[in-house]
């Protein structure tokens, strides 16, 4: 899989780099797509800044924190291939979509609309939902149903399908937001495409890279969205929490203010005295420089891990490479050990990421009767009613009793798991996880859940 290399300063991926990283002997972190995870000298580096932030926090935070935010800045322009002024931090994803949709102007007429589809993250549905609800009937959402497993061009008819169906019904599409990769379940979203579609029906596009960054190539030159945003901390190994919004020129008259909104902010009815130092650089970077009191060390731990990326693990194709290829093949070695099977559609094309997401051998029934958990796995089963408190039940399960955790939600009237893939892993971890699934789902079709 990609985990040999002919330079021998180049560690082979697997178990062998845990020792650079801060999980908990007996750990095994499965799930690097929720919050990620970094290596012991980011962790350095990071305490490195916050100690010079208390050494002397005014010169650092005035004068000294300005340039190092612009130098991370321009370390991870490069690496999404974008020009490094229209390239901002946010402490996350969510903070990002909602600095974009809360800036956004509606029309009087109130035939503006937001798409998204219904496999969006749920924290930017309820942001959709918030801008709905108090913008007094100026705006409303529509959403584009996608059934998984389904082809890329499927989705991409889904979102024109929606586009003739809000202007037939006399609306007007305004933005739609997309992910790079979705969440639950996580798989890749043909953005690419999708950006593209936008572009040729006059709507912008707002693309939720959260898992974005680190784990698949993104390349903002030749994507050209009007909005984009990615986490740093999950597949990058940067500190939590930082996240990039890029805003291209063409747009960045629109994002007026941050949230909150700070000294950076430019007024048309007063001038208020700016008390930080001032500078040449334009208003959309100086208004995202400095939001209010929060640590911004994790933003400009960026270049470390960036270098840290290249220089130890060898580059970001090799990190891609090793961790796209563990998900696809350790899903398929989880899934027989199971009896199941992964999500993915006949190309392929969802599987292209660094998660995969593994059925569970459970069947709901409306019943009550007890099974013989002798019997082959796909015979496990457990009432559609207890769906919720088995749910519950099973990952807490996975915390205290196997010491790993993973996200399992119901999907197509069944559980599924997403399992995400990383450099300290290897296929061992995925045969230990799939044995530990059939385990614990044999524990939840005797209802051990209700001894809980």
């Amino acid at each position: 899989m990609g985990s040999n290399d002919s330079d021998n300063n180049i560690p082979k991926f697997g178990a062998g780099l845990l020792q650079h990283f801060l999980f908990e002997p007996g750990y095994r972190n499965l799930n690097n797509g929720s919050f990620g995870s970094i290596p012991r000298v980011i962790q350095e580096e990071l305490r490195r800044y916050q100690d010079q932030a208390e050494a002397k926090p005014d010169c650092f935070i005035r004068y000294e924190l300005p340039t190092k935010i612009d130098e991370a800045r321009e370390a991870v322009a490069k690496l999404l291939n974008a020009p490094t002024d229209t390239v901002v931090f946010e402490p996350n994803a969510t903070m990002a979509v909602n600095t974009v949709l809360r800036n956004l102007k509606w029309d009087d007429d109130c035939k503006d609309e937001v798409l998204y589809f219904n496999s969006i993250y749920g924290a930017c549905g309820k942001t959709i939902d918030y801008i709905v609800d108090s913008s007094a009937g100026h705006v409303a959402s529509r959403a584009i149903p996608v059934d998984y497993p389904c082809e890329d061009d499927e989705i991409v008819s889904a979102f024109q399908a929606a586009i003739q169906q809000s202007m037939s019904e006399s609306k007007r599409p305004k933005i739609c937001l997309f992910d790079t990769v979705s969440s639950l379940p996580g798989v890749r979203f043909p953005f690419e495409k999708l950006t593209k579609a936008c572009k040729e029906a006059g709507i912008l596009s707002l693309v939720d890279g959260a898992q974005g960054i680190g784990m698949i190539e993104i390349d903002l030159a030749s994507l050209d969205p009007d909005f984009f945003l990615t986490n740093c901390h999950k597949w990058l190994h940067v500190p939590r929490g930082c996240a990039i919004l890029y805003v291209p020129f063409r747009n960045q008259g629109l994002i007026t203010s941050t949230l909150p909104t700070s000294h950076g902010y430019v007024s048309k009815t007063n001038k208020r005295f700016n008390p930080l130092p001032q500078s040449n650089k334009s208003a959309f970077v100086t208004n995202f420089e400095f939001t209010g009191t929060t640590d911004r060390a994790p933003f400009i731990c960026v270049p470390a891990a960036i270098k840290w990326r290249k220089d130890f693990l060898g580059g970001e194709r090799r990190v891609m490479q090793y961790t796209q290829t563990l998900a696809k093949e350790g899903g398929r070695k989880a899934a027989s050990i199971l009896g199941t099977e992964v999500l993915d559609n006949p190309s392929g094309t969802l599987s292209n990421c660094s998660m995969t997401n593994l059925a569970l051998p459970l069947r709901f029934v409306d019943t009550d009767d007890t099974v013989d958990t002798g019997g082959p796995s796909s015979e496990l089963k457990i009432p559609v009613g207890d769906a919720q408190q088995a749910r519950e039940w099973m990952a807490k399960a996975l915390i205290n009793d196997y010491k790993t955790f993973l996200p399992i939600f119901v999907y197509t009237n069944r559980f599924w798991t997403r399992i995400s893939a990383q450099v300290y892993l290897d296929i061992g971890d995925f045969e230990w996880i799939g044995q530990t699934l059939l385990e614990l789902s044999r524990r939840a079709a005797v209802r051990e859940y209700k001894n809980s």
